[in-house]
Order: C-alpha cells, then structure tokens, then sequence
C-alpha cells in the first residue's frame, strides 16, 4: 500500500486524484493534505479520508478548521510551514505536488529532501529549478513521475526511461486552445470568461488562460528537457484539435509512438500514483470507432507568441525560465482581473525577459530571487 500526501487537495488536480484513490482503497492510503482556504471541501476530504496531518493557508482558516474537525484526531498547520509539514510527512511514501505556480517549488524540494517520491502536477517546479530538482532527485535515488498528460504520454512510451541514444525526438500536442481559429486582429477584445472556455480540457483557472496563449504548452516544453534529458531541437509541439493523442515519441529510425486515451485528468494522475503498476478506473475506454478523424496542424507562432518565449527561455537557460514563469504568472493575474488585454500576457512577458540579465542556478535563493525580480518589474511596467 503506498501513503501519498497532496500539495493542492481542493484544487482540480487533487479533487481527481483523491476520487482515484477512493477506489483504490486496498492500494492507497491518505496521510496528508494541504490546501489553501476552501475548508469546506477540506473539512469533506478529512472526513472522507482521515489524514494525520493537514494544511492551509492562513491561521483564520487553519481556526475555523480546528473547530470543524474537532471531533477528528488531525493535526492542523497553517502558511508556508504548515504545507512544507504537509510535504515532508513522515508517513509518506508519495507526494503529489498539485500547488498552482511557483509556490510549488519549496515544498517540492523539502519532500525531494526528504526522501518522498515526486507526482509532479505542478509544472513549474521543473520550469523554475529543473536542475536543481533533478539533481536533488537522483542525489536521493528518489522517482520523479510525470502527471501533466503529455509528460505521461512521453514517459508511457519510452517505457519508463529515454531510451539513449534511439530517441530522435518527442511530439508534445496541443488542443489549440479556444483561440485556435480566431483572427489575430480581434485578440485584444477576447474577455477572461472567453479564455477560460477551453474546448476539450476542464482545469483551473491560470492553466486555462496559459492553455489559451499556448504558454501552458511552452512551460511543457521546458518540462520536458528537464523530465527527459532533451535539448530544444528535440521537443516539438504540434496542434491536435482532438485531444486523443496526448503526446507522441520518435526514434533514430523514424518510428512513432503515440499514447492515446480520453480526455480525463484521473488517467495520468493515477498511473504516476500506482507507477510501475496500473490500475482499473471507472472511465469509459476510448471509442476508435467513433473518432471521425484524429487530425494535426502546425503551430501559428505570430498567433501565439509565447511558445516561442518558452523555447528562448529555454535555450537561454539559467534564470530566464524562472522569470518566464513569474512574469507570466502575474500577466495571467492581471488578466483575469481585468487589469490587462490578452495581448498584453506576451507583452508583458517579452518585456521582463528583455530586462533581465540571466545568470546560473546553483542554488534555490538564485531561482527565487529572479522570480522575485520579474513579479516586480512586470507590475513597474504595468504603471509606465
């Protein structure tokens, strides 16, 4: 049986990894969870699935939840100790990291540190300190299991390792987003509730609005170099409309392997959680006969420019995927609070990156402190 704690329990990943779990109950145990405010749903999980040890975000909601729960024999932490106690737990085989942004990266590292095997659902974690990641990672012999569904897509057909010097390339696919087919010149009228309709996929909201710039599918990219010992040159991305074929891997002698499977989230959460096993879900298999067709189309870079800041990011190296993220990060913010256009993400992005002077990381205060400049000078250049 494997003791898994979740980093984000409430939010969308952790709501479908926990129903997963509940159908599992011979093969998972839940000992920790942390979340930020919804107690509501907090307070369900505790009683559905009695952890040891839970988390939220402020001592307001860490009060409320103690006069919940009284009956309950859990121990409630609150703020940025409470979830790095949430990560480290001692009874924890398996730690899902499901953390929306940049905020997943310490507890990530400190569950790294101290032993735990890594579900990793929060791509920015790799995005900011890849390096470091991995190299604490191996250091401890620990698993780092992809969740996202094209880093389990690549992973399900390398079988588990990058088959050396046989891998030419993977193929990372994309929906398109809901903008897919709407004309550049009417971009700056799309509205938030517009971006956050994504056409086959149901996520949170900052990952709807990076699937809609084609950012979501950058941050994969620089995931995936990580993950998989890639250069640039070796990962493309291309638009699939249907999202069935989740990603795809080629070898030194032209053969491609694809995974497919339905558009559901449970999936590849699931099989990173049971890795190297694979277990029953409730989901309907995929119908081949009833796709009409399973079609592709090359990325229109001037559309979406962001993909293209990810694969500079990436090139770059160093601290320019951290402020990457960051300042996408606080442009997707401003977005959906009406702050900004969506023409302005990439604007705004483009312009914290031509600011900044990159340099190595070589420790996590390095990757923190460029993610710190960037927040601060995208919301400078908001105000000139």
């Amino acid at each position: 049986m494997k003791r898994v704690s979740i980093l984000g329990s409430t939010g969308t990943i952790g709501v479908r990894a926990l129903a997963m779990i509940d159908l599992h109950r011979d093969s998972f145990e839940v000992v920790a969870l942390a979340a930020r405010e919804n107690i509501d749903l907090l307070e369900q999980q505790i009683r559905r699935f009695s952890p040891r040890v839970v988390a939220v975000g402020t001592s307001k909601a860490a009060t409320a939840l103690k006069e919940r729960v009284k009956d309950v024999p859990v121990e409630i932490g609150w703020g940025d100790e409470g979830v790095l106690g949430v990560a480290t737990a001692s009874e924890a085989d398996i730690v899902l990291t499901a953390i929306v942004g940049a905020a997943g990266l310490l507890p990530s590292l400190a569950a790294i540190k101290a032993g735990k095997d890594i579900a990793l659902a929060t791509k920015e974690v790799m995005v900011m300190a890849g390096e470091l990641v991995i190299s604490e990672a191996k250091a401890r012999g620990i698993r780092l299991l992809p969740v996202d569904s094209e880093h389990s897509a690549i992973f399900q057909c390398l079988g588990g390792n990058n088959s050396g010097a046989y891998l030419k390339r993977v193929l990372l696919t994309s929906s398109g987003g809901p903008f897919r087919r709407r004309p550049k010149e009417s971009f700056a009228a799309i509205t938030p509730q517009e971006a956050l309709q994504h056409p086959t996929w149901v996520m949170g909201k900052k990952i709807t609005i990076d699937s809609a710039t084609l950012m979501n599918k950058g941050l994969e990219v620089i995931e995936a170099s990580w993950f998989f010992s890639l250069t640039p040159q070796q990962i493309d991305v291309i638009i699939h409309p249907q999202s069935i074929i989740h990603s795809m891997v080629e070898f030194m002698d032209g053969a491609i392997l694809a995974q497919m499977g339905v558009t559901d989230m449970g999936l590849p959460i699931l099989y990173a959680l049971s890795y190297p096993d694979r277990l029953q879900t409730p989901l309907p298999p995929l119908d081949l006969n009833a796709l009409s067709a399973l079609t592709f189309e090359p990325v229109d870079h001037e559309r979406f420019p962001c993909l293209g800041f990810a694969y500079q990011a990436l090139q770059a190296g160093g601290t320019y995927p951290a402020v990457l993220n960051a300042a996408n990060e606080v442009a997707v913010d401003l977005f959906l609070s009406d702050r900004i256009t969506f023409p302005d993400i990439a604007a705004l992005i483009a312009k914290a990156m031509d600011n900044h002077r990159g340099r190595k990381i070589d420790s996590i205060e390095v990757a923190l402190d460029a993610d710190r400049e960037a927040r601060e000078l995208v919301l400078a250049a908001l105000h000139t």
